[in-house]
């Protein structure tokens, strides 16, 4: 077998893309995307026609409700080629705000009802601030299921656990992005050694499998989903996380290897780690972030950059001809 489908047999395979063209080629379960995977698509000119259909459909419509659509519009794409779910994020310049998080996700998911997908079929994406948290614990009571995002930081899982989040999508590349930039001359005082960091001791692939030790430990029924991966390595040294989205380059590239590959993570070896249950109230989350110099600018850093995306997009948009 090839890695992508011993990968299988350890971990759900999600597919990180807007190309919804690719999907059929890797056979995942799910699907992930995000404002910066659905702005990429739509300058395709393969996916052109689809953002001009949705906008001339939409037209006179506030513009939170055309990006919805548009949103709305890949992901049904996306679900008529994948047997399981999709992620569709709510606008992340709402990540402060809860009550507007809880009312855009809410759109989100009558778009998909009124198109006869239900809300079992889709996880609406929210950043993992308190705020988006406590939306996400509201949205939960209502049956709506979310998966929080720009994880980078332990509290930030706990809370989530807490709240009865029905995924988490801890940033593995980003966290490993952070270190090799700096961060680590900035805490440890030492340069950044690619080979001796890789494997199980990247620090991304390090806070994944402590949240995932941690959630199997205590029986947290939160799925844990390792996301954005920079190489091929990391994917392998998350072998059995519950589920773990894989751009197509990596996919491609692990359908391309026959190289073995071997679980990583053990949910039953995890049950016995002695490992204390943790809690977070408000004060002690936001306290904990911030002295985590990593999870805050990461957290920070990519709702700015989802944010600059969606304004892209709008612009996109009111760019087209009437």
């Amino acid at each position: 077998m090839n890695q992508l489908e011993q990968l299988r047999q350890y971990s759900t395979v999600v597919a990180d893309t807007g190309d919804f063209l690719q999907l059929a080629q890797y056979a995942p379960r799910d699907a992930t995307t995000n404002p910066t995977l659905i702005l990429k698509a739509v300058q395709s000119s393969d996916y052109a026609p689809l953002l001009h259909e949705v906008v001339r459909t939409q037209r006179g419509e506030p513009m939170a409700q055309v990006i919805d659509a548009l949103l709305v519009r890949f992901g049904l794409e996306i679900l008529r080629l994948l047997p399981g779910r999709v992620s569709t994020e709510v606008d992340a310049r709402l990540s402060f705000d809860t009550a507007a998080t809880v009312a855009r996700a809410r759109a989100i998911v009558a778009r998909y009802e009124a198109a006869g997908v239900g809300r079992e079929r889709v996880l609406i994406k929210i950043a993992s601030t308190w705020e988006g948290i406590r939306a996400a614990a509201e949205l939960e009571r209502d049956g709506i299921h979310c998966n929080l995002t720009l994880l980078f930081a332990f509290c930030q899982a706990i809370a989530c656990a807490d709240a009865g989040v029905t995924l988490i999508s801890p940033f593995v590349g980003r966290i490993y992005d952070w270190y090799k930039a700096g961060g680590l001359k900035r805490t440890a005082g030492t340069d950044w050694d690619e080979a001796a960091m890789a494997g199980r001791n990247d620090p991304g692939v390090r806070s994944v499998t402590a949240i995932f030790n941690h959630y199997r430990r205590h029986g947290i029924r939160t799925e844990v989903m390792g996301a954005s991966f920079r190489n091929v390595g990391q994917i392998a040294a998350l072998a059995g996380c519950d589920l773990l989205t894989i751009s197509p380059a990596l996919l491609a590239e692990l359908q391309a290897s026959e190289a073995p590959l071997v679980p990583a993570l053990d949910a039953a070896a995890a049950r016995a780690l002695p490992l204390p249950e943790v809690h977070y109230d408000e004060a002690a989350f936001r306290w904990a972030l911030n002295e985590d110099a990593m999870a805050s600018d990461k957290l920070a850093d990519g709702i700015r950059l989802f944010a600059a995306d969606a304004l892209r997009l709008e612009a996109l948009i009111n760019a087209l001809p009437a």
